[in-house]
């Protein structure tokens, strides 16, 4: 039977989640702009997942933005706010791409763009940050809760305070920790934060940007009054209503989802050692409960990736966004690691469906690789 280990890219749809979108995707197709009675069904739907996501982050539902995606709602955040008001952005080394890559688009339109060092750990002290906050103004930091690739868990809460002090917001990426971790916005003190239906088991192609109320952020998307006018478009709401039901049952079920990758990843961390020559990336470390990168001496990770694909099991090489590009792994070059070993990453990212017996499938095919490589 395949074997499917790339959570953190994607999770499969919940049934339950499907059941919620099945009327919205199966009925009568009205715009919930429209006034009709068709359009205000269509509406209803949209506010009640509304209410359901602003639930799981500890928002409130008018602070809850509908984008398309992750990438989406990370470039509303540090795009909206940077076009409002000028000033300094500031974005944690080990971001994800879609952070990444929309804070340095900015440099293009004159802004300065500052990345923020992270430790050994993958970690931001108080130290690293305060440095750049330090100068001229800076208006936005944008850090994110837990890592996509490694799992290391940032303390957002210890920065908060630094960044609120320097006058300047702080948006969250917390795509990959929703779900996984307890998240709530007023206890990290984030004054934006990003979410995506796909990592829980909701239906992609719709994600939210959490934004409070006295964030003053730009339009980036135009053509409708969608969304308070913060996001033209017509809502896609049999997705809508799907995140908003994989949201409640990612509250319901956290306790039980956990603990259930807890028990797989306790085996999955007693084999790696076992078959020995494997660096653990973030070992020791505060990590997401689903979550393992590391690199096998002299195997690059992509040709490890391949060779446990033709074993049926699917695993990736880093962030799905950035696969195929050929280059090491920015996350774990920014901690100091050699580009050979950054090249050699793999990421094992657990879901709810997994057992013990894929996790002893899969340390028997890589024990067997690592032993043909040495002899």
């Amino acid at each position: 039977m395949p074997i499917y280990f790339d959570h953190n890219a994607t999770t499969h749809l919940d049934a339950r989640v499907l059941e919620a979108m099945m009327p919205y995707l199966s009925g009568p197709a009205a715009n919930p702009s429209s006034l009709h009675r068709y359009g205000r069904l269509a509406r209803d739907a949209i506010e009640a997942a509304r209410v359901q996501v602003a639930a799981l982050v500890g928002a409130q539902p008018r602070e809850i933005i509908w984008t398309s995606g992750g990438t989406e709602a990370n470039n509303l955040a540090i795009k909206g706010v940077a076009q409002h008001q000028r000033g300094r952005v500031l974005y944690g080394a080990t971001e994800h791409p879609a952070v990444m890559e929309a804070a340095e688009s900015l440099a293009a339109l004159g802004q300065v763009v500052e990345a923020i060092a992270v430790d050994a750990r993958g970690l931001i002290g108080a130290d690293a940050l305060q440095r750049p906050l330090a100068g001229e103004p800076v208006r936005l930091v944008s850090l994110m809760r837990a890592n996509n690739e490694t799992g290391v868990i940032q303390d957002i809460a210890a920065l908060s305070g630094l960044v609120h002090a320097a006058g300047a917001w702080l948006h969250v990426d917390a795509v990959q920790a929703v779900g996984k971790l307890a998240v709530n916005m007023d206890e990290l003190g984030a004054d934006l934060l990003t979410l995506s239906s796909h990592k829980i088991y909701g239906p992609k192609g719709i994600a939210a940007l959490a934004v409070r109320s006295d964030v003053d952020l730009a339009l980036l998307q135009h053509g409708g009054a969608q969304e308070r006018g913060r996001r033209g478009g017509t809502e896609n709401v049999a997705a809508i209503a799907g995140f908003g039901r994989a949201a409640e049952l990612a509250m319901e079920e956290l306790d039980a989802r956990c603990a259930h990758y807890a028990m797989l990843v306790e085996r999955l961390d007693a084999g790696l050692r076992a078959i020995g020559g494997i660096t653990i990336f973030g070992d020791g470390m505060p990590r997401l409960p689903n979550t393992r990168q590391f690199a096998l001496a002299g195997y690059d990770g992509e040709a490890l990736l391949m060779a446990l694909d033709r074993k049926g099991i699917a695993v990736s090489s880093g962030s799905a966004c950035a696969s195929g590009s050929g280059e090491p792994s920015h996350v774990l070059v920014a901690m100091g690691f050699d580009r050979v070993t950054a090249k050699g990453a793999i990421r094992v990212s657990l879901g709810v469906a997994n057992t013990l017996d894929d996790v002893e499938r899969f340390l028997q095919v890589l024990g067997d690789i690592a032993r043909s490589l040495r002899s």
